[in-house]
């Protein structure tokens, strides 16, 4: 799931659905205000991919979404968060360490570290999206094996 304002965190998606393609992953791409979010329990995974808003905030187009994770348990899904900012503002990608702290209150596995990317993905950071993905997917892989204990 993303929200885009400047193409960039779109950039992003499109990104991480061609690297989860590449591993034999179907992947979906929804922008998140056009997403039912009861339909992400129908999933093992979720990335979510934003840009900060102004001061620091959760853009408008995925603030809904923020607010229904508050009251969300979600303890069997695996998530990343990604998204671009620019370091020349005080609060590069708050939003996305929200949004982490956000998934992580669910109950959901972190399955990787958040990749914050400076403005448009560049080269060296489809390199860290690619191992952010291989994280995500052997997190997920380790845990349901530990299920099937």
């Amino acid at each position: 799931m993303f929200t885009s304002m400047t193409g960039n965190d779109e950039a992003i998606a499109d990104i991480l659905f061609r690297i989860f393609n590449d591993n034999c992953v179907q992947a979906d791409v929804s922008r998140i205000e056009d997403t039912d979010y009861a339909c992400i329990t129908n999933h093992d995974v979720l990335v979510v991919v934003s840009y900060t808003y102004e001061d620091g905030e959760v853009p408008r187009p995925a603030y809904d979404f923020y607010e229904w994770l508050e009251h969300e348990k979600l303890s069997s899904l695996t998530f990343g968060v990604c998204g671009s900012g620019d370091t020349f503002y005080e609060d590069f990608c708050t939003a996305v360490d929200n949004f982490d702290s956000r998934l992580e209150n669910t109950g959901a596995i972190r399955g990787a570290d958040p990749v914050k990317v400076e403005l448009y993905p560049e080269a060296e950071d489809e390199q860290r999206l690619g191992n952010f993905v291989l994280s995500i997917l052997n997190t997920k892989k380790g845990h349901d094996e530990n299920q099937n204990v």
